[in-house]
């Protein structure tokens, strides 16, 4: 069964709320592409690298996310504030095929909190 891009972006929200890398990159196809300031990573070992390291920079954090579909297309500006970091200009861009991510972009700047 094909699940539409809000079915599949509801359960990698649940699955990077357990932190489980390995559980999140499922919502990934084979082949994925995730652009990240750093560099370009490709397939399921790809996006755990990068969503580890923003996991890794956010421990804790809290999130506000807005997500605008367009087909199978979702933009998704976000924030977040960790105990020693925030961002607050996060911007995706998650590219679904059949029922799963098959591109992802990820713009943000991230910057230390004040004591």
């Amino acid at each position: 069964m094909t699940r539409t891009p809000q079915e599949v972006f509801a359960d990698h929200g649940t699955r990077l709320g357990t932190g489980d890398l390995d559980l999140i990159s499922r919502n990934y196809t084979e082949d994925a592409v995730f652009v990240t300031p750093d560099g370009v990573l490709t397939g399921r070992r790809g996006v755990q690298e990068g969503i580890g390291r923003l996991l890794a920079d956010l421990p804790d954090a809290e999130w506000q996310l807005t997500p605008r579909f367009a087909a199978d297309v979702l933009f998704l500006e976000w924030s977040a504030t960790g105990a020693t970091h925030r961002v607050a200009d996060g911007v995706d861009t998650f590219v679904f095929r059949d029922g799963l991510i098959s591109a992802q972009t990820v713009r943000y700047t991230l910057t230390p909190r004040n004591p």
